[in-house]
């Protein structure tokens, strides 16, 4: 009794009153509609031709993504890199760069420098091309990505890290390793493209101390000892040495 008097109520307005017919809202279809907007508000709805051609390369960049995780793996094996540790096992994390299995499990601390890499993408992409897209940032952190990962595993570059004394007698990633660096990696770029400025920059900063202090090496101890070996730098890492 009490649910019909009030649907009575609501469609026909309180009584004493004359009848009210209560209708939805007409959605206007004239209106172009946003990326996951609609007319109605928060429901999903229509898109424009412009938001359906940058999900449609959304789509493709994922799946050029996976691929070039497929690159990796099957350029580095075809090299002759081991699929994993030669040890016979997997580990999640190695936590001395002067393990044998370092570079050879998942994780370790250049990890650390995989996801500078990543993040760095966003904050640079920002500032030095403020235009650009999220999906031409995301092309360029894949394309790094790959790239980086091969031209590692180059005798030239391999040569070059075997001259600093850190790197002495490093034949390379394991094909595990180096399709996880490339995964890090990613997963940087999408945390930075997430936050602020700012606080992935904050965040770049704690990586690069942490790695340096626990570690002795990180991303731009790195990348600077690779240009020019410092003595100084390469006693300060040996002190640490197991």
């Amino acid at each position: 009794m009490g649910t019909g008097f009030g649907l009575v109520q609501f469609l026909y307005g309180s009584a004493g009153t004359a009848p009210v017919i209560r209708r939805p809202l007409a959605r206007n279809y004239s209106t172009p509609v946003g990326l996951g907007k609609t007319a109605w508000g928060d429901m999903k709805g229509g898109f424009s031709i412009k938001d359906s051609c940058r999900v449609a390369t959304r789509q493709y960049l994922n799946l050029t993504a996976l691929m070039g995780g497929i690159a990796i793996l099957l350029t580095l094996w075809a090299w002759g890199q081991p699929l994993i540790c030669t040890c016979g096992y997997v580990q999640f994390w190695v936590g001395s760069i002067w393990s044998s299995g370092n570079s050879q499990h998942i994780a370790d601390w250049y990890t650390l420098s995989h996801l500078i890499h990543g993040l760095m993408i966003v904050p640079l992409g920002r500032l030095l091309a403020p235009r650009l897209s999220f999906n031409w940032l995301f092309a360029i952190a894949i394309a790094t990505g790959v790239a980086w990962e091969i031209v590692e595993h180059t005798q030239w570059v391999l040569g070059q890290f075997r001259a600093t004394n850190v790197n002495q007698g490093y034949l390379g990633d394991s094909v595990l390793n180096a399709v996880a660096d490339y995964i890090f990696m990613l997963i940087g770029f999408f945390v930075a493209s997430r936050l602020p400025t700012s606080w992935t920059i904050a965040l770049i900063v704690l990586l690069e101390i942490i790695a340096a202090v626990f570690a002795r090496d990180s991303f731009l101890l790195t990348t600077l000892m690779l240009i020019y070996r410092v003595e100084v730098i390469e006693a300060w890492q040996q002190q640490i040495k197991l």
